[in-house]
């Protein structure tokens, strides 16, 4: 069995009233209802991103091939990079508003 961590969080009312006519018609504890929804969530969103991250490897597999001149261009990013990287004001920052995929690389790089 899994170690049991507790936790808080804020659900919308209209959820919380749902959950409790559901915890009450199911004679299971909300507890348990909660724990359910959120492993299947966790699983299909998981799921989900790992499909997009594999999709997005074949298509930049695919342009590579297609390219010949990619490992240049690759080459030539890093040596600017090299080069001009200490004088980028934004080097580091994000800008912009970040997709699902970015979100969830940045969500498990600082986890």
């Amino acid at each position: 069995m899994a170690t049991v961590k507790a936790s808080t969080h804020r659900l919308d009312s209209d959820v919380q009233e749902s959950l409790d006519r559901l915890s009450e018609f199911l004679g299971t504890p909300k507890n348990k209802l909660f724990n359910e929804a959120v492993r299947l969530y966790v699983e299909q969103r998981s799921l989900q991103l790992e499909q997009e991250l594999e999709s997005t490897l074949k298509s930049l597999r695919s342009y590579r091939k297609k390219d010949r001149r990619f490992a240049d261009a690759i080459a030539d990013f890093v040596n600017a990079e090299a080069e001009f990287g200490n004088r980028d004001g934004l080097e580091g920052r994000l800008s912009g508003e970040l997709g699902p995929v970015q979100s969830a690389v940045q969500d498990l790089l600082h986890a």
